[in-house]
Formats: structure tokens, C-alpha cells, sequence
């Protein structure tokens, strides 16, 4: 009668283990590293440049092809072929095979792009997580592998902008590039990532329409309001931000999910 006890507590305790080895996906709690709040002072500010970020938590690697490839199983909607288009276009997923097969040329460790903004956020809310604000990213990302504020650093800057030269590392698997100061990997080297605000600063090119800010973000005015005219990584950052819309899909743009402490 023991023995029969013994072995059904046991069978309850491995169930939900098994649900997460075969149902789950993506990165639990355990695999995300908090981020202490503070104050910063990103490129482009409003009425004061000093900007108050609240702890949050972020993924300590991209969503990979892996993670995505499990995400799609469990919702079929955001298959390759079912997805409304108006959520995606063309190229959403488009180096995958098939719908459940991303091929043998794909990288299943490799960050997964070609995904919309709409994707990437469905992704983040089944597990009930979200993207992460333009701030909450760019605060995480300004830390060097020992210092958490390196906006001043010239070396580190220099490292950003000679990573965004490299071709091709969106193919790279997570985890290739430096672990920065809170513990996270790849927030410079591997690919672009969307943001919940991505398009909070809008650019239309037309400096008639354009007010504030806005105005000062188009071409060579980007640079009237900023921070820090030395932080180039930055202006590349907000400039390809300013040139997307929601539903595209990019060959070097994945994502990675945040979570409120």
C-alpha cells in the first residue's frame, strides 16, 4: 500500500516536469536576469533627459529557432503559412521549409528573425512575459561586460558599431557574444531587436509635418537633440526603428521577452 502511495506522489510530482519538458518553451523566470532600476539618460530625451527605469526582468539570451519552432507547434495561427498577413509580411519566417520545419540550413540555437513585432509579442505574452520598452532596453544594453553604464566608453562603443559591421551573425547561435554586466548575453552582436515602443519616436522625413523631437531625428538634425553625439550605436539603433512598421519580418531582427519584477 506504501509502495503504491510512493509511486503515485511520485508520478504527481514528475507530471508537471514532463508537461514543461514537452509543452514548454522558451525561457522561465530562472533563465532571466533582473535588472536593477536607475536613472539614465538615453539618446534622445523629452522635457529632461534623465530617465527613471523601475527593475524589471529581461531574458538572458534571444528567443532562438528552437523556442520558436515549440511557440508555432503549440499555436498554429502563427505558422508560416497561416499567419494573417496583416500581422506579417512576406518574409515572415521565410529561410524556414515548412510550417513545423524550419530545414536543416537553420540554425536551431541561432536567435529566430524574420518574426513581426506582432509575433514577437504574442510569443512573449503566452508566456506571460512582453517585449521590452525602448528604454528598458536600451538602459539594459549601455552595460560593457563590467561596467553597468558605458555610454562614455569609447572602446565599447567602438565594439558595438565594428559588430554591426560583421555579416551574417544573425546565423550565430545565442550565447556568442559577450555576457554584460547584469548577466545577459547578446544585446550587441547577433541581431536587431524589437521593442513594445519601437515606433514611440516617430520619423516622417518631412520637416514640415515634423514637430519637437520628431524633427530632429531626420538626417543630419538626428543629432540637435542627443545626449551624446559620440554614441553612433545609438543613432543607428533609433534610425532603423524609425524606418519599421509592425508587420515586417527581417533577416536580422529577432527579439528577446522582459517581465515586470
Amino acid at each position: 500500500m506504501f509502495k503504491k502511495l510512493e509511486m503515485h506522489i511520485k508520478k504527481v510530482l514528475l507530471f508537471p516536469i514532463l508537461c514543461m519538458f514537452f509543452l514548454g518553451y522558451g525561457q522561465e523566470k530562472t533563465n532571466m536576469k533582473l535588472i536593477k532600476g536607475g536613472y539614465f539618460v538615453p539618446l534622445y530625451g523629452n522635457d529632461s533627459l534623465v530617465t527613471k527605469v523601475s527593475d524589471f526582468y529581461l531574458d538572458t539570451y534571444l528567443v532562438t529557432q528552437a523556442d520558436y519552432l515549440n511557440f508555432v507547434k503549440q499555436n498554429d495561427k502563427y505558422a508560416k503559412d497561416k499567419i494573417i498577413k496583416l500581422f506579417a509580411d512576406a518574409n515572415y519566417l521565410q529561410k524556414w521549409e515548412s510550417n513545423l520545419n524550419p530545414g536543416a540550413e537553420i540554425n536551431l540555437k541561432a536567435p529566430v528573425t524574420n518574426v513581426s513585432w506582432y509575433a514577437a509579442k504574442e510569443y512573449c505574452a503566452t508566456q506571460g512575459k512582453r517585449l521590452p520598452t525602448i528604454y528598458e532596453w536600451e538602459y539594459a544594453a549601455m552595460a560593457s561586460e563590467t561596467a553597468k553604464n558605458a555610454q562614455r566608453d569609447s572602446l565599447f562603443n567602438h565594439k558595438i558599431i565594428a559588430s554591426y559591421e560583421k555579416p551574417k551573425t544573425y546565423k550565430k547561435s545565442v550565447g556568442s557574444t559577450y555576457k554584460n554586466y547584469w548577466g545577459v548575453y547578446d544585446m550587441h552582436g547577433l541581431v536587431w531587436e524589437w521593442t513594445s515602443d519601437f515606433n514611440a519616436v516617430m520619423i516622417s522625413g518631412e520637416s514640415r509635418k515634423d514637430k519637437d523631437t520628431d524633427k530632429d531625428l531626420f538626417c543630419g538634425s538626428a543629432s540637435v537633440n542627443a545626449s551624446n553625439l559620440m554614441d553612433y550605436a545609438a543613432f543607428m539603433r533609433y534610425a532603423f526603428r524609425g524606418s519599421i512598421k509592425a508587420n515586417y519580418c527581417i533577416q536580422n531582427l529577432g527579439f528577446r521577452c522582459a517581465s515586470s519584477k
